[in-house]
């Protein structure tokens, strides 16, 4: 969290990967783990981080990139894709320590905060 929180200004997470976030907890089993990640998502995280949504400009990048993709062969996983594109809709970066899920995604920039 250190990252985020140097750039704070400059950083928003996309509506699937809040999605991704909030999954995680609710399949964690009752507990302090399960409690304390809760409530860090939503003290912490929801209010300090614009949350973009998947909108009509993503999805018509994301549907172009993706039939471009399978036809030759080389598939996105969706949820990338719907982050991708809701980067190249707000002209942002891609901060993620999978590089490679975002790898030939023409028109995003994508930074490795995993290293």
């Amino acid at each position: 969290m250190e990252r985020p929180a140097a750039h704070r200004d400059a950083c928003a997470i996309a509506s699937v990967t809040w999605h991704e976030a909030l999954y995680g907890v609710a399949r964690l089993p009752q507990g302090a783990r399960r409690g304390a990640l809760h409530r860090y998502l939503h003290d912490v995280v929801a209010p300090s981080l614009p949350i973009l949504p998947y909108d009509d400009a993503a999805a018509a990048w994301h549907a172009g990139v993706r039939a471009a993709r399978e036809r030759v062969g080389r598939r996105l996983a969706f949820a990338d894709g719907q982050i991708a594109a809701i980067a190249h809709a707000h002209d942002l970066v891609v901060a993620t320590a999978n590089v490679s899920d975002f790898e030939g995604l023409e028109g995003v920039v994508v930074e490795n905060w995993g290293a």
